[in-house]
């Protein structure tokens, strides 16, 4: 901190002046404040002779203030610049110009006294001085830009001294009327807020002195420069220009500056958000200081904004580099190309490039890769930055083909500059990885959907709300929807219904996006399946069978029950917990799965999921058509898993396996999925869902599939867990109330267990008791009191019948 002359309150209430270096400055409160008539100034307080004078100015009620709170606050120094700056002396004042903002940044309170605003003592209604707080003076003047962001605590007094509030009490009315993001009221690094976003924060401030409109942002933008009064303001701003970029980009930033090609970017889409993880960005890529490479892997699912973030980056932090480069990392070609592409705006530029001018573009592409590397690689090019988009296909020591891509041949070898790496893979390590996920907030989703679709106000409509959490948080899902909906009449909760009815039909006919490169929403996936094929056959068919259950919670526990003698890969799958984890370990690589630790961290090992387009996506594109042997082979895997209830945590495991029970149901009742011979896994349903207290789900599994009419034939009649399985329906008919088919089924199962085993067996006496049971509570349905303590016992009396049949030997 340069030289500071404080101002030290005494005991006896004298106010004098303390001389500081850099080395001894106390801790003390500063005023912002506007100027006006009858000020304080240095001259004014070094006259000790004539003080009557001094303290009979209009400031000096400032002064009082200031020394008094800051005495309340428990500090004996504070500053006001009026006073505490010799102003006749030039360099001083240069001086303190270019301090002035840490000056700020350093005290320990700031206050802020508005003499326009006035809360007269006692008096407590916000409705009046709060209207003169959005008019005051002070938000117009440019001075108080810095003196507002560069404190961390600012408390805001009305003319009469009384406190209005803290910075960050008032945040949303500062931020109203300034327009300042809430982030750098808050004191984030104001490196993270670009040129034009500062600027516009002084755009309706004003200065006395016409120069003090650049002087004044010297600190907001971090440089340092000399006044010069009588230049001008033009050439103020040219001077503040030219700093702000040496800062950036280095004293001979020209040598290697390259205007940004839009035209190699792809086209920016409803962006929104992500402040966080273009937070991590700007720490990372600039945060760093310029000594050495810095360099980002931004991974995550195919969709998810990889591409779009880093489109913001560069539109938002443009400025901090010479020169910026967008290649295309998809293939060995494309890469090459875009290396042809950069040379030709290098020498667009810089024509005489000792590196590049004597190449031929159109030749050995190889020589011309060779060529823009080492123009990167020149020793005080360091501020370029370099984009490669869409590394999806990594050479790694397990897959290497021939359309795999090594992005180190194709990154300067120099230590310096910054890199950008889009991919799906979690395993690229070139750099700082950010896991780019869903977005997680419901106004994230609804502002991309109105923006794209072009219908506002959709804040509060809750079909708009309905749509965006069913599309959860995937920016492309929600862009296409947009413009689908945007030259259609049809309604959210319309276009919500052909999503969930005809998934694959409305992806087609959905408008292109420009902003995703000749991806859809039904094609996005694909190339990454298929290369996760060519890796991993057990992975791809994971996914498949994925389709038929629910898209969240899937673990070993659950497939380890799968057998198919005829898929070598279903077998590879589950022949124990270490193959399951490499399969699906890779589609977690390759962000198509996630893991879901939550979900079983109670009842067993832990789940993964899926994203709820991707799980769209593997119903409708993946599995185009019906796959019953899947179906079966997951219907299977669930029944198999139910637990019986004298296990531990049983409950918590029937949770976890409900929602994969719920995919089933469809199919069960319509008739899709054949259960000839799957009676014994219905049957487990069943007991899961009455076990959940969900009975008419168990009658629907069941009874609506015709099972009634199947248990009837004289086949089942003569196979003993047909009838075991004919018993427990009836108990959980009986146990929703439907007596009169609880009997039917009884009728059938004695029938079937007295041509078998006979009437005297213990299966006959059991279900005679339950007909005896039945009979008894229907004789007068009239006594309302006596049906009442009937179905009290019933109840009771079901459970425990449901309980024991559970352990049943259904040999």
């Amino acid at each position: 901190m340069a030289f500071l002359r404080l101002l030290e309150r005494k005991p006896d209430g004298a106010i004098v002046f303390r001389e500081t270096t850099s080395s001894d400055v106390p801790a003390y409160a500063i005023l912002s404040h506007t100027w006006g008539k009858g000020e304080v100034n240095f001259q004014d307080m070094e006259d000790s002779v004539d003080m009557g004078k001094t303290v009979s100015k209009a400031g000096w009620n400032k002064i009082q203030f200031c020394a008094k709170q800051a005495a309340a606050d428990g500090l004996q120094y504070f500053w006001i610049d009026t006073c505490c700056i010799d102003k006749k002396n030039a360099v001083e004042l240069g001086a303190a110009i270019n301090s002035m903002f840490r000056w700020y940044q350093n005290a320990a309170r700031c206050y802020v006294y508005l003499s326009d605003v006035s809360k007269p003592d006692g008096v407590n209604g916000e409705g009046s001085w709060k209207e003169a707080l959005r008019t005051s003076r002070w938000f117009t003047r440019g001075w108080t830009l810095q003196e507002l962001v560069a404190p961390r605590l600012v408390d805001f007094f009305s003319s009469e001294g009384e406190r209005l509030g803290s910075k960050l009490f008032l945040e949303s009315e500062i931020q109203n009327i300034t327009g300042i993001a809430k982030n750098a009221l808050r004191g984030s690094a104001l490196s993270s807020f670009n040129i034009k976003e500062r600027r516009s924060w002084a755009e309706c401030r004003n200065t006395t002195i016409e120069e003090d409109e650049a002087y004044c942002l010297i600190g907001v933008f971090e440089v340092s420069m000399l006044p010069n009064y009588g230049e001008g303001k033009a050439h103020a701003f040219r001077r503040l220009e030219e700093e702000i970029h040496k800062l950036y980009k280095g004293v001979d930033f020209d040598q290697y500056a390259v205007a940004l090609n839009l035209a190699s970017i792809p086209e920016a889409a409803q962006f929104v958000a992500r402040e966080e993880e273009l937070s991590q960005m700007h720490e990372q890529l600039y945060g760093h200081g310029h000594t050495s490479r810095a360099a980002v892997v931004l991974h995550g699912l195919g969709g998810i904004g990889k591409t779009q973030l880093a489109i913001k980056y560069i539109r938002k932090h443009k400025e901090k580099y010479t020169a910026i480069f967008w290649l295309n990392a998809n293939d060995e070609d494309s890469l090459r190309l875009s290396f042809c592409d950069i040379a030709r705006q290098i020498l667009t530029r810089h024509p005489l490039t000792e590196v590049l001018c004597n190449v031929d573009l159109e030749g050995d592409l190889n020589r011309v890769v060779s060529a823009v590397k080492a123009w990167l690689n020149l020793q005080d090019n360091t501020r370029w930055l370099m984009v490669y988009d869409n590394y999806d296909n990594p050479r790694t020591a397990s897959y290497s083909d021939r359309s795999t891509v090594d992005v180190r041949h194709y990154l300067p070898e120099s230590d310096q500059g910054s890199v950008i790496i889009t991919t799906r893979l979690a395993s690229v390590t070139q750099g700082r990885r950010i896991h780019v996920q869903k977005l997680t907030g419901l106004e994230d989703g609804l502002k991309i959907l109105s923006n794209m679709s072009g219908r506002g106000d959709i804040e509060d409509d809750l079909d708009a709300k309905a749509l965006v959490m069913k599309l959860d948080g995937l920016p492309l899902a929600l862009s296409t929807a947009g413009a689908y909906l945007e030259h259609v009449t049809i309604s959210f909760a319309e276009y919500l219904r052909l999503y969930e009815a005809s998934w694959l039909k409305l992806q087609r006919t959905s408008p292109q996006l420009d902003s995703y490169q000749d991806r859809s929403l039904y094609t996005t996936w694909q190339v990454t399946f298929d290369r996760v094929q060519k890796q991993n056959a057990a992975s791809a068919q994971l996914l498949k069978l994925w389709a038929y259950l629910d898209k969240q919670d899937v673990w070993f526990g659950l497939l380890r029950h799968a057998y198919s003698a005829d898929d070598e890969w279903i077998q590879k799958l589950t022949e124990d917990e270490l193959s399951f984890t490499e399969a699906v370990r890779l589609l977690c690589e390759y962000g198509l799965v996630h893991p879901e630790p939550s979900l079983g961290q109670l009842s067993g090992s832990a789940g993964y999921g899926v994203h709820s387009c991707v799980h769209s996506w593997t119903i409708s594109v993946l599995n185009d058509g019906w796959d019953d042997d899947l179906a079966r082979l997951a219907l299977v895997c669930v029944a198999s898993e139910v637990p019986s209830t004298d296990i531990d945590q049983w409950w918590l495991l029937q949770q976890r396996l409900l929602q994969h029970a719920a995919q089933h149901e469809h199919s069960i009742t319509n008739g899709t999925i054949d259960i000839v011979g799957m009676e014994w896994a219905l049957y487990n349903l069943g007991l899961l869902y009455a076990d959940q207290g969900k009975l008419a789900e168990a009658e629907a599994i069941r009874a609506l599939q015709g099972y009634e009419e199947a248990l009837g034939s004289t086949l089942l009649l003569s196979y003993l867990p047909a009838l075991h399985s004919m018993f427990g329906f009836g108990d959980l008919l009986a146990a929703i109330g439907r007596e009169d088919t609880a009997k039917i089924m009884y009728t059938r199962a004695l029938g079937g267990y007295t041509t078998i085993q006979g009437p005297s067996s213990k299966w006959c006496k059991q279900l005679r008791d339950r007909l005896e049971t039945l009979q008894a509570t229907s004789l007068d349905p009239k006594d309302q009191e006596k049906a009442a303590e009937v179905e009290a016992t019933k109840s009771r009396s079901l459970k425990r019948i449901i309980r024991k049949f559970k352990k049943l030997d259904t040999g």
